[in-house]
């Protein structure tokens, strides 16, 4: 029977083309069709990964400053909208291209557990996907993003639902390690199944065009935290695979829709997998490459939206994790983050910089963070090292600041980068990770500041958990109390001071959250936004909190 397991996801847009990825119930071609489009459409035959079809259609022929409903068919026959579409107010999903001189809208987040199915409780609140996929059906002319931005744990491997339990459950024994984690590829593609087929955000992603870049759930917590780390899991028996399965689910679901068609033309996996009959050993000998060498894959990326500027950095599996020579990204990474800064530099206005983990943190957490890396080095001798590592997994101090030398590399190519006649009006670190909104801005004492503004955006969770205790302990991890006690373990690991100060200058917001960047000519508007259960209304809505203005 023909029809969609998966998608459609409206993945890469410009002026004039577009990809669209899903998977289907078998074998088959996957035909993009705009029926208004004058001519525009694509077609694409699937490919097959561990017994799974997938496509990746570009649709070609599009006009810039439009937006151009479209249909999916698979031999022929019409898959998408469904058949019995369980929404039928949603509006057809439409292909929205950019136009000369339009504003630029980036929504982004991050941690996003699956919703439970409709009419049942939530217990984290509502989703913030599903008040944004509301609000855009309700007036499909109105404001929508551009793109959307998910900056991290789109899946939660290592924390599953109830319900997958009971699936997994169905599968194997739950007595045997992993247990209640994801095992294999199979069930990777079950939590992708749960979290993409809630129906307002199949909706959302078939409309809003998405860029993706994985964090630590999306394989398991602590991933690449260290060396030993690293060491301890890979002597298990369950580990190896668990991360190539992983890392196959990602390329498959997540990594190939970032890519333009140029960098699909030129990638020889993207080739091979479709030219073979089963791409399944092509793709795991790259996963297991992948896993051994860091430098073997570049899970990074840049997109160009107008005059804004996106590097999308890996700051997970591009690491250097060996003691004494730890960095957050290997050199190639580092060379190929500098080369898409200054490519051009004068063709944008704005420069984002996508990282899953926030380069400014609360004073305290940097500062225990870099202090954890000290004595973990060895550099106190081996009982304090052991207590380094030990907390260091314990209290997940693996961000930026537990790189201190990449931590002050980034402070260095943002400083460069925001400097000078081609300056751009603004430069915005992107982050998620930490359960909490803030914006931060940092200073370089001794020296001039950069002629952009720069700021660090964070913004977490779309739809997770925020216990009492994060509340509380971030609200004094900004406090000046809290920037004492840093001082103290900083003197203690012998620490000098990293290359910039900071101050937080929004926040911290507690809630399922997006912030959305409206950029116009150098202008550049920050707005979050927290998803609400209204009363008297069904579902919730987006309510603004904040809103900033980041330069004229």
């Amino acid at each position: 029977m023909a029809g969609l397991r998966l998608g459609p996801l409206l993945r890469y847009v410009d002026g004039s083309s577009a990809t669209v990825w899903a998977e289907t119930a078998r074998p088959g071609t996957v035909e993009v069709r705009c029926p208004d489009g004058d001519g525009a459409g694509g077609k694409a035959g699937t490919f097959q990964i561990a017994g799974h079809h997938y496509a990746l259609v570009q649709v070609t022929g599009l006009t810039p400053g439009t937006a151009t409903p479209y249909e999916v068919f698979l031999d022929g026959t019409r898959v998408w909208p469904l058949p019995q579409d369980p929404f039928p107010s949603f509006p057809p999903s439409v292909i929205a291209t950019p136009g000369p001189g339009d504003r630029t809208r980036i929504a982004f987040g991050s941690c996003r557990w699956a919703s439970p199915p409709t009419g049942e409780p939530d217990p984290v609140g509502p989703d913030a996907l599903d008040a944004l996929a509301k609000r855009i059906a309700a007036d499909p002319a109105g404001e929508r993003p551009d793109a959307l931005l998910l900056l991290g744990d789109q899946v939660y491997a290592d924390e599953t639902s109830d319900a997958t339990q009971k699936w997994l459950a169905a599968r194997r024994d739950l007595k045997d390690p992993p247990g209640i984690q994801v095992a294999d590829y199979e069930e990777y593609t079950h939590l992708y199944y749960e979290s993409w087929l809630d129906p307002q955000v199949r909706w959302l992603l078939s409309t809003v065009p998405t860029c993706m870049i994985f964090d630590d759930h999306d394989v398991i917590d602590d991933w690449n935290t260290s060396a030993s780390w690293v060491e301890d899991m890979r002597a298990t028996s369950w580990w190896g695979e668990r991360v190539l399965s992983g890392l196959m689910s990602y390329w498959v679901h997540q990594h190939l829709g970032n890519l333009s068609p140029a960098d699909l033309d030129g990638d020889p996996l993207y080739g091979a997998v479709r030219e073979s009959p089963d791409g399944t050993d092509a793709l795991r000998a790259f996963a297991a490459e992948a896993e051994a060498d860091a430098t073997a894959a570049r899970w990074s990326y840049r997109r160009d939206f107008g005059r804004v500027r996106l590097v999308m950095v890996d700051s997970r599996a591009a690491r250097v994790l060996e003691e004494g020579g730890r960095s957050m990204l290997d050199r190639s990474e580092a060379d190929w983050l500098r080369e898409q800064v200054f490519d051009g530099r004068d063709s944008y206005d704005h420069l984002l910089i996508g990282t899953s983990l926030p380069w400014l943190l609360p004073h305290l957490v940097h500062d225990v963070e870099a202090w954890s890396s000290v004595l973990s080095r060895g550099t106190k001798g081996p009982r304090w090292a052991r207590l380094g590592e030990k907390l260091r997994r314990a209290a997940d101090l693996e961000h930026w600041s537990a790189f201190p030398e990449s931590f002050d590399e980034l402070a260095e190519l943002i400083a460069e980068a925001g400097t000078g006649p081609e300056a751009p009006a603004t430069v915005c670190v992107l982050s998620g990770d930490v359960h909490h909104a803030y914006v931060a801005e940092p200073s370089w004492p001794g020296r001039a500041a950069p002629d952009a503004r720069v700021v660090q955006l964070t913004c977490s969770p779309v739809h997770n958990s925020i216990p009492l205790s994060i509340r509380l302990g971030f609200r004094f991890g900004w406090s000046a109390a809290a920037r004492g006690l840093g001082r103290v373990f900083a003197r203690h690991g012998g620490l000098d001071r990293p290359a910039v100060a900071w101050r937080k200058t929004g926040g911290p917001w507690f809630g399922n959250q997006l912030m959305t960047l409206t950029a116009h000519g150098r202008s550049a508007v920050l707005r979050l936004e927290h998803a609400r259960r209204e009363r008297n209304a069904a579902g919730a809505r987006l309510r603004t909190v904040s809103e900033t203005r980041l330069s004229r």
